[in-house]
């Protein structure tokens, strides 16, 4: 079975910046899309951003748009996620998933697979 551990998570000044990383291991990770994404207290999950296996391209919540960027290491397993010009909006757990059919997707019930989340909390 394999695993996804996200970390970088913590606390932030609105304005500020967070550098989240997720680490795959156990399945093909060079071979399947993957993304982030986030539940606020009260509030569903919701798609944050993501990119195929080949990561030539981005996708982004309108929410974040312009101020988050996701990047993948294939070679090392690793997904990233850069968070600039936080807002208290932005205040979540934070999760990786993987896309059960390899393709991607902004729709979450195709994620199977999830790690345990990070918590980030934007406050002065």
């Amino acid at each position: 079975q394999g695993q996804l551990v996200e970390s970088g998570g913590g606390l932030a000044q609105p304005g500020g910046s967070l550098r989240l990383s997720c680490a795959a291991s156990g399945f093909a990770f060079v071979n399947t899309a993957m993304s982030w994404a986030r539940q606020a207290p009260g509030k569903e999950r919701e798609f944050v951003a993501g990119m195929p296996w080949s990561g030539s391209t981005a996708h982004y919540a309108d929410a974040v748009q312009g101020r988050f960027i996701v990047s993948r290491d294939n070679a090392k397993n690793m997904l990233y996620l850069e968070m600039n010009n936080l807002k208290p909006e932005d205040t979540a757990v934070y999760f990786c998933a993987r896309v059960r059919t390899g393709y991607f997707s902004t729709n979450l019930q195709l994620y199977d697979f999830w790690g345990q989340g990070t918590q980030v909390t934007v406050s002065s």
